[in-house]
């Protein structure tokens, strides 16, 4: 072990539990539980953050009510039917030596989706209406409080039963502990509103009928913000004083910021790369000089240099580590091992994570799709024959084919035309905001060079070279290139300053002051050059064919960007699609009404109007008798993340 990680690696003592490290993994939803209970995929999901040696694992939000399915794949603990699974869950993950605790959840007026369709009730201590989700909520009776506050302790007790060591009452992101709390959302004029004690009372009742039901064992602790980042929401004062009041009937505060119910806030659920690392950590600092409990800590803490230093400096006992090993299961033992290079970090994307989670589906990683599916490609296949596999295209979905390849035992060649690897994502790194994208280059390169194949720059694949290698099978990852405006169909063409995102991000070309950029593609590039191209002085309008800017990227990202963008006063016209071009007039049409939008005075229009494949090499193999695979932008353009997941599909049947 090495020092530099020294103090992540101390076992850590809360009521007779001793934690074997300090990384633990937050409460997340992972979309895997049906019929409102744990499964085997999310059995398996936990074993494998266990098996790399997470320290704790707090389980994602538990039901304690039946006005408590904010989702329609919450785990419920309002029953016995949960028992089963979180003791398979505990079987999976104590022999590793990893202690499990569950969330225990209510959200009050925080209610996502019906369970069947139709808009539910929600119920809040008083009718105080969100931002986000746009619910008025019906005001709690004090019986219905009784029920709940019942609920959380019944919970708790079956979550004892099954062999669990602790739980994590949620008052965090403005659910409905948080909305009791705040003097904004509860305008209630009985014992649970009015003064801090009585706004105080529903908590404290809460882990008091805890207690009473689990015994003096089972560990019992609080989630919640220090700054709600909401113009109704909780002050880090106010979160503060809550927590010293609370500091009697707690084993450990688990500190984080934001809401669930403003844009502004929700951002802060799972904050991306435009956050600095572990900026939660002063907020921890103000509680740890407060309180006797335990202090956890989470918030952008990617790395286990920086969970050190928040360590080194006294701001908490615990450090929430949850993305980090969503993208790197095998994080704590890496690091423990001063294996830190070989750590495949989080970059603070959000895409496959908790963007699967607002579509519906099961999380996942970017650069690691093995996450969620550790069932299907949690181990890797044995060889059956050790084949030579050459691939073609050094972009994140043939360096995850090259990677995976190489580490089952199969030759491997990764031919990248460029100088360098890393494809498109060799762009996304150069944007505002967007550095941390490149680490999927130093991720998988990382991968890629563990594995042992032989990687060869500047090396267009041909038919020819194929001849040569003679390779047993063949993957065609040789990506896409801009679509252009002339290829687009787009008049005027020749005669208007008319230029590729691509250019303009190279800055291959000359931008005038005032510029329209023509967003097909409703993600990353037209908003991240909008906010380029508008740090540099100009005037921009950033016209999109879709319904907003950002439509196609995660919403915590496209909310703070639409934020920082209308800061720079970026224009952003929705329904709009780029028409023809004229000298300095630009023609748009709007996409459902079908009349024009005209724009005059352009200096320059930038095009983002989607990519082409490079499919030529497929084209060239006709008649070769080898296995052939196509992956990625080169199968048809979409993302880096469907780049990857291919590049894993290819290779681990071969």
């Amino acid at each position: 072990m090495t020092t530099n990680t020294a103090r992540l690696f101390q076992p850590f003592d809360i009521r007779g539990c001793r934690i074997k490290n300090r990384i633990f993994s937050t409460g997340h939803d992972t979309t895997m539980p049906t019929r409102g209970v744990p499964n085997e995929p999310l059995v398996a999901y936990h074993k494998a953050r266990a098996e790399g040696g997470a320290g704790l694992i707090i389980m994602q939000v538990a039901g304690v009510h039946e006005t408590a399915r904010y989702t329609s794949h919450l785990i419920m603990a309002t029953t016995d039917d949960c028992i089963p699974g979180y003791e398979a869950v505990v079987a999976a993950c104590k022999p590793y030596g990893t202690k499990i605790f569950s969330q225990l959840f209510h959200p009050g007026r925080e209610i996502m989706e019906s369970q069947d369709g139709t808009a539910p009730v929600a119920y809040a201590p008083s009718a105080v209406p969100n931002e986000r989700f746009h619910v008025m909520p019906r005001p709690m009776s004090k019986r219905m409080i009784k029920e709940i506050i019942d609920g959380y302790a019944a919970a708790a007790e079956r979550l004892h039963r099954a062999g669990l060591d602790g739980v994590e009452i949620v008052a965090s992101h403005g659910y409905l502990p948080a909305q009791f709390l705040n003097e904004r959302t509860n305008l209630r004029t009985d014992e649970y509103g009015g003064s801090f004690e009585n706004r105080l009372r529903f908590i404290r009742e809460v882990a008091e009928a805890i207690r009473t039901k689990v015994g003096p064992d089972m560990i019992v602790g609080l989630r919640i913000s220090g700054d709600d980042h909401d113009h109704n929401g909780l002050q880090e004062s106010e979160s503060l004083a809550a927590i010293i009041a609370l500091d009697d009937v707690m084993d450990f505060f688990n500190v984080i910021a934001g809401s669930s119910a403003t844009f502004a806030g929700a951002v802060h659920i799972a904050p991306p790369m435009a956050f600095a690392n572990g900026y939660v950590a002063p907020f921890a600092a103000a509680v740890k000089a407060k309180v006797k409990a335990a202090v956890f800590v989470a918030g952008r803490i990617n790395q286990p240099q920086d969970a050190e230093k928040i360590l080194a400096s006294g701001a908490a006992d615990m450090i929430g580590m949850t993305r980090a090993m969503i993208c790197d299961p095998d994080m704590p033992r890496k690091a423990e091992a001063g294996k830190l290079d070989d750590i495949r970090a989080c970059i603070g994307c959000n895409q496959a994570c908790i963007g699967h989670f607002h579509l519906g589906y099961p999380i996942s990683c970017i650069q690691h799709p093995e996450t969620g599916r550790e069932l299907t490609y949690g181990t890797r296949k044995p060889l059956a024959k050790k084949k030579k596999i050459l691939i073609a295209g050094g972009g994140p979905g043939g360096m995850k084919a090259a990677a995976v390849a190489s580490e089952r035992g199969h030759e491997v060649i990764l031919c990248e035309a460029g100088e360098r690897l890393g494809g498109q994502a060799l762009l996304a790194q150069m944007l505002p905001s967007r550095a941390e994208f490149g680490g999927i280059i130093t991720n998988l390169t990382r991968e890629v060079q563990m594995g042992g194949a032989e990687i060869r720059t500047r090396t267009k694949v041909t038919r020819a070279l194929i001849e040569v290698e003679k390779p047993d099978a063949l993957i065609i990852a040789t990506g896409a290139r801009p679509r252009s405006a002339l290829q687009a169909g787009i008049e005027g063409v020749e005669g208007g300053h008319v230029v590729s995102a691509w250019a303009a991000l190279r800055d291959e070309v000359n931008i005038g002051s005032s510029v329209i950029i023509a967003d097909w593609r409703c993600d990353w590039i037209g908003m991240g050059l909008a906010e380029k191209l508008a740090r540099a002085g100009c005037r921009v309008r950033l016209c999109v064919d879709g319904y907003m800017a950002g439509q196609r990227i995660h919403q915590y990202v496209r909310d703070h960007w639409v934020g920082e963008l209308h800061k720079l006063n970026v224009e952003i016209i929705p329904y709009a699609r780029l028409y023809g071009v004229d000298g300095d007039t630009a023609y748009f049409q709007h996409a459902t009404s079908g009349e024009p939008i005209i724009f005059e005075g352009v200096d320059t229009v930038v095009a983002s109007l989607g990519h082409d494949s490079q499919s030529e090499l497929e084209g060239e193999m006709d008649g070769w008798g080898g296995e052939i695979h196509v992956i990625g932008d080169c199968l048809t353009p979409r993302t880096a993340e469907e780049a990857v997941l291919e590049g894993l599909k290819a290779t681990a049947e071969i």
